[in-house]
């Protein structure tokens, strides 16, 4: 099952926001802990330097530790004085551990609540030795537990304070502090997971509303709503693809307006010549027309105009797709052009068109070229000026270069084209609906596939007004340096 883009987000953020508040949790409990413990130890090595002192005192009173020995009431009280900060009333224990033996230490019968307490008071963990490591106050199976530490007078080892193992104690206030901060963090742990898990779901559902739009916008356009756009809401990442988008979403449509125009002036081209064909054979079969030479050299004729679009259009696609083949080399563009208006010289004599060659180059121009594709170019040009121009006409040719760069310009006379159809020029199917129009019986591709022509040789070529009344190509083509 695939998850959409607001459950990852909402997922990512969620964990992400888990992971810094249990690090943050786990990180305070532990600094806690550990300045708490600090605390504790630190106390404790009050306490038992406290008890050191106090048993100092003591010896240096009584000279000896035989009075303390039988006096446990003494002891205990020696344990409680060393902690100044508690109380000094008489604890539950007490008595229990007065009715055991003189010198058992610390007492085996201990209060339930005792018991209970996770850190054992340092009365329960206190021993006392004499110098000889005798037993004044302990048990004789804990002695190898001890740590003991020296209780010294006038530099002589009079005895030793030897300490159970064991967590150091804590007051009841203390412990209530620490379950209280405990839980604390706890609560607050839990709101800041709560916090989040609302503040992924608003962050998912804010980031992911525009992603989910604009993948709705996809699959609209997928199925051809070339139409539908997105609103740009912010300057970010999302607003920019929401821009290219929508650039996208406009170029699809200029395709798909392109794609239908094509279609329907493909259709409009075949069938014109379909249908006087059609028109002339059927005349032919009912027996109106009579099959004679003429006859056949009209159909022959619209034959050919068929052969022509079609070559045009094959021509057209396969620069459209760059499949045309160029085999270039180093030519002079004077010397093809030369021979193209030679070649189509009985085309301009027959409209009575006088032609003017202009060559500025001064000498030999080199151009990286395909003379065929060359050719192809200017008999294209040269052919519009030959079929829409009027009789009694010129055509002017004029050759320059400058720097590395070739510059042709064919300039006729009337008829004119407006500045507004010069623009539409190299579409293909546009043609010019005046006296340059379809009755010459172009296809209005060969414009289309010498722009081609001049773009893979790295040129450009526009339309512009000429001043003998008529249109003029202007050509530019980069040199052989």
């Amino acid at each position: 099952m695939h998850k959409s883009i607001r459950v990852k987000l909402f997922l990512t953020f969620l964990l992400t926001t888990l992971l810094v508040v249990a690090g943050m949790y786990l990180f305070m409990r532990w600094s806690l802990d550990r300045g708490f413990n600090e605390l504790i130890e630190t106390r404790q090595r009050e306490r038992v330097s406290n008890l050191v002192e106090r048993l100092t005192d003591y010896y240096a009173d009584t000279g000896g530790w035989e009075s303390l020995a039988g006096n446990k009431q003494q002891w205990i009280q020696l344990l409680l004085q060393s902690d100044n900060r508690r109380h000094k009333h008489s604890l539950p224990w007490m008595k229990k551990a007065l009715a055991e033996p003189l010198n058992r230490w610390p007492p085996s019968v201990e209060s339930e609540a005792l018991s209970k307490r996770r850190f054992k008071p340092l009365e329960m963990r206190a021993m006392l030795l004499d110098a000889d490591k005798s037993i004044i106050f302990c048990q004789q199976e804990a002695l190898s537990q001890l740590t003991l530490q020296a209780i010294q007078h006038e530099n002589q080892v009079v005895g030793f304070l030897g300490l159970l193992p064991g967590k150091p104690d804590n007051q009841l206030v203390e412990l209530r502090f620490m379950e209280k901060q405990t839980e604390a963090f706890a609560w607050i742990a839990l709101l800041m997971i709560t916090l989040s898990a609302v503040l992924a779901f608003l962050l998912a559902y804010i980031l992911g509303r525009p992603i989910k739009r604009i993948a709705s916008a996809a699959k609209a356009l997928a199925v051809g709503h070339y139409n539908i756009r997105l609103p740009v809401e912010s300057g970010d990442e999302l607003g920019q693809l929401a821009r290219d988008f929508n650039e996208m979403a406009a170029a699809l449509k200029q395709s798909e307006q392109a794609r239908r125009r094509w279609v329907a002036d493909i259709s409009h081209e075949l069938r014109t010549p379909l249908s006087v064909l059609r028109g002339e054979l059927e005349a032919l079969q009912d027996g109106i027309r009579p099959m004679n030479r003429a006859a056949i050299d009209s159909l022959f004729g619209d034959v050919m105009r068929l052969n022509r679009l079609t070559e045009d259009l094959y021509q057209l696609a396969l620069s459209d797709q760059g499949a045309l083949t160029y085999r270039k080399s180093l030519i002079d563009p004077v010397a093809v052009l030369k021979g193209d208006l030679a070649a189509l010289k009985p085309e301009f004599d027959t409209k009575q068109l006088s032609i003017q060659l202009i060559d500025n180059t001064q000498g030999t121009v080199g151009l990286y070229a395909d003379p065929d594709r060359l050719s192809q170019l200017f008999r294209n040009v040269l052919k519009n000026s030959a079929n829409y121009t009027d009789i009694g006409g010129r055509l002017e040719i004029a050759i320059s270069k400058q720097a590395n760069t070739l510059f042709i310009d064919m300039a006729d006379s009337a008829p004119g084209v407006s500045e507004e159809e010069r623009k539409n020029l190299f579409d293909r199917f546009y043609r010019v609906e005046s006296s340059r129009s379809r009755n010459h019986g172009g296809a209005g591709l060969g414009l289309a596939i010498c722009r081609n022509i001049v773009t893979a040789h790295n040129g450009t070529i526009h339309a512009q007004a000429s001043p003998l009344g008529g249109l003029a190509i202007h050509i530019e083509l980069p040199m052989q340096s």
